[in-house]
């Protein structure tokens, strides 16, 4: 089990009170970690599966009630064909090493993407982590494996369709909120506060319908040395944004 949190930054979010409720990270700068230290980019993956475990605990510590972690996109399946088993591998191993302690903690993990096009190995696995948490509360752990946000939206959107076409649903009658049920997030609050790591400026294809109103954080950190210090550091920032949902103070 990692230390505990810093005592000043749990207080000072204590303090401050407003905790978001969801909170989603792109785990960004395996690569980079692993070529600074001349090591093969497998290495930087598994490197990183630390971190996983700080930003888990460190968001039940604080009382996150939703942490979304973009852990795999479809366009990773185009990666060199020694690399994506490798990160297979390590999807299995993490499930195989943590599943146990994460259902102990009261986590619920749910795998999110286009898991039909993972390996047998990794699908049974991934189908039998969310059996046995399927029941906890403490925290909702979404990892998105095989994800992509335009492919997402294009299968809400043939989802809606094929439901007019079959005279069950009216176009008029299509809305935002049943639109977000057609997605794979349903049932989840969107976003309150996005973080990347690794210093890059961008979504990535991640989540393009529910960040509409989501607060963004870059970290610099590459993500093998992303701790819940840094977790904090984010939620502290966040705390202290003004949220206006592009409306203005009375």
């Amino acid at each position: 089990m990692a230390a505990s949190a810093p005592a000043d930054l749990l207080s000072q979010i204590r303090v401050n009170g407003a905790v978001p409720r969801h909170v989603a990270i792109i785990m960004d700068g395996n690569g980079r970690w692993a070529k600074d230290r001349m090591l093969p980019r497998p290495l930087g993956h598994r490197s990183g599966m630390k971190s996983v475990r700080e930003v888990v605990e460190g968001a039940i510590e604080v009382g996150v009630e939703v942490l979304s972690l973009f852990a795999f996109s479809q366009e990773n399946w185009q990666r060199p064909a020694t690399e994506v088993s490798a990160l297979m591998s390590l999807l299995e191993e993490y499930i195989q090493r943590e599943a146990d302690e994460l259902d102990s903690q009261g986590v619920q993990v749910v795998m999110l993407g286009e898991l039909d096009r993972l390996p047998a190995a990794q699908r049974a696995a991934v189908d039998r982590v969310m059996k046995q948490t399927a029941k906890n509360s403490k925290l909702r752990l979404n990892l998105f494996i095989s994800y992509g946000a335009r492919a997402e939206i294009v299968r809400a959107a043939r989802t809606l369709a094929a439901e007019v076409a079959a005279g069950r649903l009216k176009p008029e009658e299509i809305d935002d909120a049943l639109f977000a049920e057609k997605l794979f997030t349903v049932g989840c609050p969107d976003p309150d506060l996005l973080i990347r790591t690794s210093g890059e400026q961008r979504i990535s294809n991640f989540l393009l319908w529910q960040l509409a109103y989501t607060e963004i954080y870059i970290s610099s950190v590459l993500w093998p040395d992303f701790d819940r210090r840094e977790l904090y550091g984010a939620i502290l920032d966040y705390q202290n944004r003004d949220r206006r949902f592009g409306r203005v103070p009375a």
